[in-house]
């Protein structure tokens, strides 16, 4: 018998069948990752184009009520600037108001890596392009719209500021807007003071809303003093929505005009909204009263602000906190309206005190202006109850 040995290595065939199998893996793998990366660039393509249906808000600039701004010659001139004759006091530190700003529009949305950066940055929020940018309102509309909040906010302001500082400040509701489509088109007219309606005597324009909707529905007549002439005037109101509400309405917005006792000249520009009423206010406090109210102190804060001081809420909130920290600020006012918006939301390094009315916040500025770490412990949170 002849003798047999096993050599221990696979014969021609076996192992030219392995090569083939290895060759036709490593094809099958070159062809997937081609095939991966192609779908991959297609993906990252169309999601750099494809419009999102969202924008994004995020902090915009932070701008030191007490401080300076350019104006047209570019020249430094305080943002709050009093008549020559009214006697002003130094001031130091800073009273910032907050922005936010909103990348994207109806004509240009973020693209989705934008969107997706956004949702894991605690400064950033996504939203839907319709809670920012309504569809029956155009681009200029809602920037007319911002600058005509900001007109009137500073309004406001400086009387909140200075009925706050004990200056007799008249005050008259006057007609600001008749609508092309009202009912009080060619009864009303931009500039009227309206006095009464049917008789009752209207401060505000709540005031002239209760007035009207008395009358459910009934012809009203409203009392009006137009070129130093007083006159009546019938209109019958219709029904119309207004922030959600059916209500009855004689198509016109009306608010409150102010004979202040001297000019006050805030130099403000390409910031809209009414957001930075309160802030304004104390700024103008600030101006006018002796002393550093806040100590050195680089205080933020905002809230929109009536003439009887009262601070309402805002949006962006948490973007506005987070743009203070960047700018340095250690405290920030926020509105006790907005506090649900706030815990859980404030960044390190910042103190939040909550106020509901200008005379709280001037109270608190002066509290962290004189440096009393147990009064400013004092003061009032979004998590005091």
């Amino acid at each position: 018998m002849i003798p047999t040995y096993d050599s221990g290595q696979p014969d021609a065939v076996t192992m030219t069948d392995d090569a083939t199998l290895a060759a036709a893996r490593r094809r099958k793998r070159t062809i997937t990752g081609i095939t991966a990366l192609t779908i991959a660039i297609i993906c990252l393509f169309l999601a750099s184009i494809l419009p999102s249906g969202f924008v994004i808000r995020q902090p915009g600039p932070v701008v030191n009520t007490l401080g300076e701004v350019q104006d047209a010659d570019g020249n430094e001139i305080p943002l709050i600037e009093m008549p020559a004759d009214v006697e002003t006091f130094e001031t130091s530190g800073a009273l910032s108001l907050t922005t936010v700003q909103i990348v994207g529009n109806r004509e240009s949305t973020p693209n989705w890596f934008q969107l997706a950066q956004a949702w894991f940055d605690p400064s950033k929020a996504v939203m839907n392009i319709d809670q920012v940018f309504p569809k029956e309102q155009t681009s200029e509309e809602r920037q007319e719209q911002d600058a005509l909040m900001m007109a009137n906010s500073q309004h406001d302001a400086t009387a909140a500021a200075l009925i706050e500082l004990g200056y007799d400040v008249p005050i008259e509701l006057q007609i600001g807007k008749v609508l092309d489509d009202g009912a009080a088109v060619g009864k009303l007219e931009v500039g009227d003071v309206v006095n009464s309606i049917n008789g009752t005597p209207v401060a505000d324009v709540l005031d002239m809303r209760d007035a009207i909707a008395a009358g459910n529905g009934a012809d009203v007549t409203v009392n009006v003093v137009r070129d130093g002439e007083a006159q009546d005037v019938v209109i019958t109101p219709v029904k119309g929505d207004a922030d959600g509400e059916t209500i009855w309405m004689i198509g016109v917005s009306a608010g409150p005009a102010y004979d202040f006792p001297f000019d006050v000249s805030i130099m403000l520009e390409n910031i809209g909204g009414p957001s930075a009423g309160m802030i304004f206010a104390l700024g103008i406090i600030d101006s006018l009263t002796p002393g550093e109210m806040t100590g050195g102190k680089s205080i933020a804060g905002t809230g929109t602000i009536n003439y009887v001081g009262e601070v309402g809420p805002i949006g962006g909130i948490q973007q506005k906190m987070q743009g203070a920290v960047r700018a340095g600020s250690e405290y920030f006012l926020a509105p006790a309206a907005n506090c649900n918006e706030v815990v859980g939301h404030v960044p390190d390094g910042l103190t939040v005190v909550k106020v509901a009315k200008l005379s709280e916040a001037r109270d608190a500025v002066e509290t962290i202006g004189e440096g009393d770490t147990d009064a400013i412990a004092k003061l009032l949170s979004c998590s005091s109850k």
